[in-house]
């Protein structure tokens, strides 16, 4: 099964991240399957702080990849999907 997922780059106290389509079994830092992202959780502008390649993100959902939650959460903010409804 494939997960879109962080991989977190960066040093101690400045991370950064990168979206990946991984496979569920691969560790954190490991190989991704394609990258599709970035993600600068210290950048103030929305816009500039996610970047995403759209395109494959939809491509990926559509063949069945699941994102986590977080990713489901930053590509909502990037307009990329629709916002998912809150769980109580």
């Amino acid at each position: 099964m494939v997960k879109l997922r962080l991989k977190r780059f960066g040093r101690r106290n400045r991370p950064f991240y990168r979206l990946n389509a991984m496979d569920i079994r691969t560790p954190r830092d490991g190989a991704p399957i394609e990258e599709l992202g970035m993600f600068d959780p210290l950048e103030k502008d929305i816009a500039k702080a996610v970047r995403v390649d759209a395109e494959r993100v939809k491509y990926w959902l559509s063949v069945g990849a699941q994102p986590s939650q977080t990713v489901r959460d930053l590509l909502a903010k990037a307009g990329v999907i629709e916002k998912p409804a809150h769980k109580a």
